[in-house]
């Protein structure tokens, strides 16, 4: 199991990026499983990063799990913060078949993380909004 606790800041993008990837490398991934867990992850982080918090404040917990399944292999990963309660998992799905011009703005990043990932859950525990997001691997 790979932990990390970072500023909830987009210059830390890449090492919960380089966090998660070494345990999908570790767990013997494939490259497309790979790209796709990256996918949700910089997503959700991002999210985290531009919205949970003010500016230049505020933490967010990675933390990336391999476990075996009935199914096999799938891996865990655990965003958590301590910024304004928020369940992407509410947020409404983008029509996707509308021109970009027509769409509304917003929603697409969770809509591709949703898509990227086989589950993804929310919670709001302990004054935390708690992310867990899974993947066969």
């Amino acid at each position: 199991m790979k932990k990390m606790t970072v500023k909830a800041g987009l210059d830390n993008l890449s090492r919960v990026l380089a966090c998660v990837d070494e345990e999908l490398e570790t767990a013997g991934c494939s490259m497309k499983t790979q790209m796709q867990v990256d996918i949700a992850v910089e997503e959700m982080f991002v999210n985290i990063a531009n919205y949970a918090y003010a500016p230049g404040e505020g933490d967010a917990d990675v933390c990336v799990e391999t476990e075996e399944t009935d199914g096999g292999k799938r891996i865990r990963i655990t965003l958590a913060d301590q910024g304004k309660p928020y369940d992407p998992l509410m947020q409404e799905a983008p029509d996707v078949s509308l021109p970009a011009e027509k769409r509304k703005i917003g929603g697409l990043g969770i809509f591709m993380a949703r898509k990227n990932m086989d589950e993804m859950t929310y919670e709001y525990r302990d004054g935390r909004n708690i992310l867990t997001m899974f993947k066969r691997i």
